[in-house]
């Protein structure tokens, strides 16, 4: 990973244009290809962005970033505070906790509860950015990418954005649709969700263990 500390100024030209002022920011280059332009607020969320696939092309006083779908990233540098780069190793990837790896494996195994019809075809499927927690096929026999979590915020619809992205590469499986799958789904998450095409099921936890169970139905 690259760290870079410097006051600039951001371009993006794509599907709309945004312009940042100058400004000092952290810019991030991850292992993946990943760039991302972050300030000191905000949280996690970066102010600007692009995910691979991708091409930097790093100048003293100016990086450039494009894809293959014609989108651009210019950033203008006019001072470097600090620069570091520092390889992180392996990362053995976000382990749940047990209430949301118990609703993943609830979830397999009676997958029909989230859309009817719905057919597991592996768990934790692989992308070159992580692992989507379900893989199913629905009743027509299209591809359905499940990200599960406790509670759906913003940031599981992004992650499964990202996930889509890089489904809908392969060939195989394109379309994919998304079901962001949780016990409580906050409203913000919601539209983001209905903006991005992707369905929200709050599930009942209790009522699944009843399924598993043969106590109880879950609804």
């Amino acid at each position: 990973m690259r760290l870079v500390i410097a006051t600039c100024s951001v371009d993006y030209a794509g599907r709309l244009s945004a312009h940042l002022p100058s400004a000092t920011r952290l810019l991030m280059v991850k292992a993946d290809g990943s760039i991302s332009v972050h300030a000191d607020g905000g949280a996690y969320k970066p102010l600007n962005w692009m995910t691979p696939p991708c091409q930097l092309r790093a100048e003293a006083d100016r990086w450039t970033v494009s894809n293959d779908k014609g989108e651009t990233l210019t950033i203008h540098i006019e001072a470097v505070l600090a620069d570091i780069e520092q390889d992180l190793g392996f990362d053995p990837g976000l382990q749940k906790d047990g209430v949301e790896a118990h609703l993943q494996e609830l979830l397999a195994a009676n997958p029909q509860v989230l859309s009817a019809g719905l057919q597991l075809v592996r768990r934790e499927y692989p992308t070159d950015i992580g692992p989507v927690d379900l893989l199913c096929r629905d009743a027509e026999g299209r591809v359905v990418a499940v990200e599960i979590k406790r509670r759906g915020e913003i940031d599981g619809v992004e992650q499964l954005s990202r996930y889509l992205e890089r489904l809908d590469l392969d060939g195989r499986l394109r379309p994919v649709r998304g079901i962001l799958a949780a016990q409580q789904i906050k409203p913000q998450a919601q539209v983001l969700a209905a903006s991005r095409g992707i369905q929200c099921v709050e599930v009942d936890y209790e009522g699944l263990k009843g399924v598993e169970t043969g106590r109880l139905t879950l609804f």
